[in-house]
């Protein structure tokens, strides 16, 4: 009889042992591995900015084995809110904010979440002095890639007439803005740039047809080359482009496939990789946090030159171009971020 009752009491014993062991394990495997993203004005379609940070998402998905809760914005958008329902999430560990706007949201609520992990995309660093300890922020010298793609519109345009239509105006936007512009003025001092924005808030990302309107003006006033930095609006430039038979420079991601003979060239931001990254360094433990600027030194911006558009670029334009890529890298050339 006692033999009996040790035995029950071994018993329950091992199997309260037993079912404490199995649902700490399958909460360890669950909390905290999900990654967030809540995207920028325009979403996931905008086949630019938004796009990039979606094929890094995608590309980790498929290679790292990553599960994904993400969030698009729609009308009456909250910023903040969307980055605290995913932090607030148990099975999310890792949030990215796509976009500049994001910049004072994340930073408040990566504080308010120390347990978390975030990173932003174009953080506007010039906006905050102290950052987060939980907070990657990463910043583009845009302004480098667009003085590029100047040199090269400066060099190309057979009018001295080239234009340029930005989104949101905005600090991030006017350095491309800048870049593209100073470009330009290095190269060819002759020439004249129109710049035009599509608006001054957010939903200027996101509207097509005022920067198709912006680009047919440019077009007819003899500008030959239009650059964009507008996200979604671009797709505006590209059925100007079409009209017209002009040529385009696309942003962000290789935009040649939305009007195919006439994009002379993407600036590039590598966004996708950046994006991939991150999550490589969270699942892995190896997560960085502080700000890190990317330039054309560190390959964090470029322009697109491929089987695509060679034939729209010359040789010796080409090497011109790559010997002002030189000479940046160098320091020969310091490009401004702001007019």
């Amino acid at each position: 009889m006692l033999k009996k009752i040790l035995y029950t009491i071994l018993f329950v014993i091992l199997m309260v042992s037993g079912c404490g062991k199995t649902e700490k394990d399958k909460t360890n495997s669950v909390s905290g591995k999900k990654i967030g993203l809540v995207f920028d004005v325009g979403g996931k379609g905008d086949k630019s900015f938004n796009d990039a940070a979606a094929k890094g998402l995608d590309s980790a998905k498929k290679i790292l084995g990553i599960e994904t809760i993400i969030i698009d914005p729609g009308e009456g958008f909250d910023r903040e809110s969307a980055l605290r329902k995913l932090a607030s999430n148990p099975e999310v560990g890792l949030i990215f904010g796509v976009g500049f706007i994001f910049t004072d949201d994340i930073n408040a609520v990566s504080k308010e979440f120390p347990d978390k992990k975030f990173v932003c995309i174009d953080y506007s660093v010039g906006a905050q002095k102290n950052i987060a300890g939980n907070l990657k922020a990463i910043d583009f010298k845009e302004q480098e890639g667009c003085f590029l793609i100047g040199v090269l519109a400066g060099l190309l345009t057979k009018s001295n007439n080239v234009g340029f239509i930005g989104g949101m105006e905005s600090p991030l936007i006017k350095k491309f803005e800048t870049g593209y512009s100073d470009g330009i003025k290095y190269i060819n001092p002759k020439c004249n740039v129109k710049i035009a924005y599509v608006g001054v808030i957010g939903e200027a990302f996101k509207n097509p047809g005022k920067a198709k309107e912006i680009a047919l003006s440019q077009y007819n006033s003899n500008s030959d080359i239009i650059f964009h930095a507008s996200g979604l609006s671009g797709m505006g430039l590209f059925e100007a482009v079409k009209e017209t038979k002009k040529l385009a420079i696309g942003v962000d991601l290789d935009q040649y496939g939305e009007a195919p003979g006439f994009v002379l060239t993407s600036m590039t931001k590598q966004v996708t990789s950046v994006v991939f990254d991150a999550i490589k360094e969270f699942i892995t433990g190896n997560f960085k946090t502080g700000v890190y600027t990317l330039g054309l030194k560190e390959k964090g911006i470029d322009y697109v030159y491929d089987d695509n558009n060679k034939n729209l670029i010359p040789k010796d334009i080409r090497k011109k171009v790559e010997e002002v890529r030189n000479k940046i890298i160098s320091g020969e050339i310091i490009v401004k971020d702001k007019p």
